[in-house]
């Protein structure tokens, strides 16, 4: 019985590049693990080189000397042998983009006013309609 991630690697590779560099990059958290994954994330596959992005300079020193093992592993969990090199790079995680707080305090009473309406929908109507007042 042949292997989920062997039958799609023949799908990756034969049409997209593209879609064998998301494959990789996917199989990546099985293949070193949840703790490593959290600091070290697979970025690109240029050739046969993985770009790996790690938190800091002791992230990167140690999955160095451990690069040998991980492209092993990746290639039996695979079941390819696309990578030959792994590349590790600092380059801290990116910050998820977040909503700007509101420092406005005429929205701020708004929402302590809106707090009194106990129906959902008309809640939602009164804030679009004072915003639209204040605006």
């Amino acid at each position: 019985m042949l292997r989920a991630a062997r039958v799609l690697r023949t799908f990756a590779t034969a049409q997209d590049p593209a879609a064998l560099e998301a494959w990789i990059c996917a199989a990546w958290r099985g293949v070193v693990g949840a703790r490593i994954a959290r600091h070290a994330r697979a970025e690109r596959l240029v050739r046969n080189r993985l770009v790996v992005g790690v938190d800091d300079a002791v992230w990167q020193r140690q999955l160095f000397a451990m690069r040998g093992q991980i492209v092993h592993k990746l290639r039996q969990q695979t079941g390819a042998d696309f990578v030959d090199h792994i590349e590790f790079r600092v380059s801290p995680p990116r910050r998820e983009p977040q909503r700007a707080a509101r420092s406005d305090p005429r929205q701020a009473g708004l929402f302590e006013e809106a707090a009194g309406i106990a129906d959902p929908v008309l809640r939602r109507l009164y804030l679009a309609s004072r915003r639209k007042e204040t605006a």
